[in-house]
């Protein structure tokens, strides 16, 4: 379908579509006949006799197809932005385009609507103000205007992203910190209005495998997937590491996946624009040449679609990898398997313009002791529980929130503590069960310690203070341990009869 053709009619429902070909949900649209010069209520509409009453009966039954199906492709892509995935834009995506490519996005991305849509997104995500101070409030007071005044910029070309501020944040579990970026709000904006428009293009295409960042994917289907894998018997693990991945994604080659499905040449110059963003951090600036900026909105689609040839490269051998954004492994029956599939990897990586970390890369057997992490859990033995560092982050947490100078009542205290359980529980509920018994016990003698210092008594617990405050205490108190949190799930997932 030609983009052209999705202008001249707008209704969706009696425009025949030419050179259509099926998607990969194999999926078509019929195409519904019109008579050109009789339509619905014209006077040749009402001659004929059994042809017309014939036609009549048939009518509907187009229809209602036709509308079922638009239903189903709707319903498919629930989520991307109505206002410009419309239904016949959508059957274009499912169909393909003429040529695959598409042409004349820039409409799309400037539409007001569009841009609507994206800074309720940008609102909801919250996030700092960038290099010009204004915060996503300062944005919204006067907020049409400034929408408007983005739409022509897009539109006549002005538009130029401002500089991308650089913070340094923590990593999880870790001394050490990591770069992060922060676009200006008017710039975060364009770059969700823009991701409305492409991350549907791609996405169409996108590796079962990949799980990161995508919609209506997470975390918990990776984590699902490596499960079953391992219970399988691909207990031969490729665990990969893309060393400083979203900072060394070649431009050029980046741009060109880009070009394989984008042809609007606007496009393609904003996306540039915002590669080589310049970077600020205190009295120095410069502009990066090769990367993704982590914190732009856009990034996580672009580094989806860089590693897509790989997915899909994997996935058309008969490999099983499971992959969330630049962490991914390889599962495989043997070791010979493991090495051969690591140097397929290595060589992918190589001509990519990437590289694999030289020490952090390894093939592990997961029948034994050592096992591996991915995605916040330690695999090994057919068990698995959080690892070293999400439990050093869950601690780090916990002390924030009990610290012995703490000026709030026990039971607010416990309130906020038992939140952050809830929370880490939800991710973690699967660990093994002797999991979460010996953080229990860690989060009350952070309590004790917190009444110990209330009584005068300097230091951590004493034996003693268990008799003083048992385990009974603090349940009164309205603890709610992780073991609780536990059983209650064990319970749950019981078979229910009757």
């Amino acid at each position: 379908m030609n983009q052209g053709d999705l202008l001249a009619n707008r209704d969706g429902v009696h425009a025949a579509v030419q050179g259509r070909r099926a998607g990969p949900t194999g999926v078509r649209a019929p195409t519904v006949a019109r008579n050109s010069r009789n339509g619905e209520g014209a006077k040749g509409a009402q001659e004929g006799g059994d042809v017309t009453d014939r036609k009549r009966e048939q009518q509907p039954a187009a229809v209602s197809r036709e509308t079922k199906q638009a239903g189903e492709i709707r319903a498919r892509w629930a989520w991307v932005e109505p206002s410009i995935w419309t239904e016949r834009m959508l059957t274009a995506l499912e169909e393909g385009v003429k040529g695959g490519k598409w042409f004349s996005l820039m409409d799309k991305v400037d539409a007001l609507a569009n841009l609507r849509a994206a800074f309720e997104e940008v609102k909801a995500n919250g996030g700092a103000a960038g290099v010009d101070h204004q915060t996503v409030e300062m944005f919204e007071r006067h907020l049409e205007q400034n929408l408007e005044k983005l739409s022509q910029s897009l539109k006549d070309g002005s538009y130029r992203p401002q500089a991308v501020r650089r913070v340094w944040i923590p990593k999880l579990g870790s001394a050490e910190k990591r770069p992060l970026g922060i676009p200006t709000v008017r710039d975060r904006v364009v770059q969700a209005a823009l991701r409305h428009v492409l991350e549907p293009i791609f996405e169409r295409d996108f590796a079962e495998q990949s799980y990161g960042f995508r919609p209506n994917r997470g975390c918990k289907d990776a984590l699902r997937r490596v499960d079953h894998l391992l219970t399988a018997g691909y207990t031969w693990v490729v665990d990969a590491d893309l060393k400083g991945y979203f900072d060394t994604i070649p431009h050029d080659q980046l741009l060109e996946r880009v070009r394989e499905k984008v042809s609007d040449g606007r496009v393609i110059e904003l996306l540039e624009a915002y590669l080589t963003q310049k970077v600020m951090e205190t009295a120095k600036s410069w502009t990066p040449e090769a990367g993704t900026p982590q914190g732009a909105v856009i990034s996580p689609l672009l580094s989806n679609l860089y590693l897509n040839p790989l997915d899909q490269g994997m996935a058309q051998q008969g490999s099983e990898m499971v992959r969330y954004a630049d962490d991914f492994v390889m599962l495989c029956r043997s070791p010979a398997e493991a090495e051969a599939v690591l140097e397929q990897v290595r060589q992918w990586a190589e001509q990519a313009g990437l590289r694999l970390h030289p020490v952090k890369t390894r093939i592990v057997d997961a029948t034994q002791r050592g096992g591996f992490d991915f995605l916040g859990y330690h695999f090994e033995r057919g068990m698995k529980w959080p690892r070293e560092k999400s439990l050093r982050k869950f601690k780090d947490t916990i002390r924030a929130k009990t610290r012995r100078t703490q000026g709030h009542s026990l039971k607010e205290i416990i309130a906020d503590v038992n939140r952050t359980l809830r929370g880490w529980f939800e991710y973690f509920k699967h660990s093994h069960r002797s999991t979460f018994r010996p953080l229990d016990a860690w989060v009350r003698m952070r309590l004790r310690s917190i009444l110990r210092q209330r009584r005068g008594q300097p230091g951590r617990e004493r034996r003693s203070d268990h008799h003083r405050w048992p385990k009974a205490f603090f349940t009164k108190q309205g603890f709610n341990p992780l073991g609780n949190l536990y059983a209650w799930e064990c319970y749950l997932r019981q078979p229910r009869t009757g």
